[in-house]
């Protein structure tokens, strides 16, 4: 059992930031989910190359809707842009990060993104 709070990740579509920190946080040994507010259909490719180039793999891994019992199981929830529709629940704590959405990024921009999630990451 990871000693690590359990942490959920939050932006719009789930297709690149929030996927991308969830990744991180599981390869750091943490439990973590993640979701959208108006997730995509599929993870953006880019976004799948960048992390590829760091060892991890988001082959499988679909975007998803915001459920209720997501904020529950959580101790911490980090939002990165969905704005008015995040959850909030009392007694958890929040953290929002103002990260760019990766949609239109190229791949050489996706990777300076990667690069700060990642440090944030390690800060939980």
């Amino acid at each position: 059992m990871s000693s690590l709070p359990r942490v959920f990740f939050v932006c719009i579509g789930n297709a690149g930031r929030s996927q991308m920190a969830q990744a991180f946080y599981e390869r750091r040994g943490g439990v973590a989910r993640s979701a959208g507010s108006r997730p995509e259909r599929e993870v953006h490719p880019q976004v799948a190359e960048a992390m590829r180039e760091v060892g991890i793999s988001l082959d499988g891994r679909r975007p998803r809707g915001i459920e209720p019992e997501d904020v529950e199981w959580a101790e911490i929830v980090v939002t990165m842009g969905c704005g008015d529709v995040c959850p909030v629940l009392p007694g958890r704590r929040y953290l929002d990060w103002n990260l760019p959405d990766p949609v239109v990024m190229p791949l050489e921009e996706v990777r300076v993104l990667r690069d700060d999630i990642e440090r944030r990451v390690e800060k939980i």
